[in-house]
């Protein structure tokens, strides 16, 4: 498990994408990951984007990872609301922001400045990993549906 200090430097960090010309987002039902390491080339992190609504074909999660499996940030689209830890309840879209102790067990609403328009899954990848301090950020290809 990460401290609060770890976690807050690795999400700081400015990110470059690995060997990618261009990236393409998932069709409903389908995940994507990509690799991504801190501009020093020390830290490997990857992004997820995970399609798997059967019904509701917005439904999406964006996830950057460090280690594998430690989820600093994890972005729910049209999914259901969160229950935090203390009983409140976040409606999605919202963003879990890794916290010590409790991993992404938090959730938060969505800064409304950095994303735009969630409707928009391409579009809004391009954000999040803006959010993520990606630089080197490839086309993204979006597919039929």
């Amino acid at each position: 498990m990460l401290t609060q200090v770890d976690a807050d430097k690795l999400m700081e960090m400015l990110k470059q994408f690995v060997d990618r010309a261009t990236i393409q987002f998932p069709l409903s039902g389908q995940s994507s990951k990509w690799e991504v390491k801190s501009d020093d080339g020390r830290e490997s992190f990857f992004i997820d984007a995970q399609r798997k609504g059967k019904i509701k074909l917005s439904k999406c999660t964006f996830m950057e990872r460090y280690r594998v499996i430690e989820i600093l940030l994890r972005l729910d689209i049209d999914g259901p609301p969160h229950d935090n830890p203390d009983g409140a309840e976040i409606p999605c879209p919202h963003l879990h922001i890794y916290r010590e102790g409790s991993a992404d067990k938090w959730a938060f609403p969505l800064p409304p400045d950095t994303f735009s328009d969630t409707s928009d899954l391409a579009k809004t990848l391009h954000e999040f990993l803006v959010y993520c301090k990606v630089q080197n950020i490839p086309p993204i290809l979006r597919g039929l549906a």
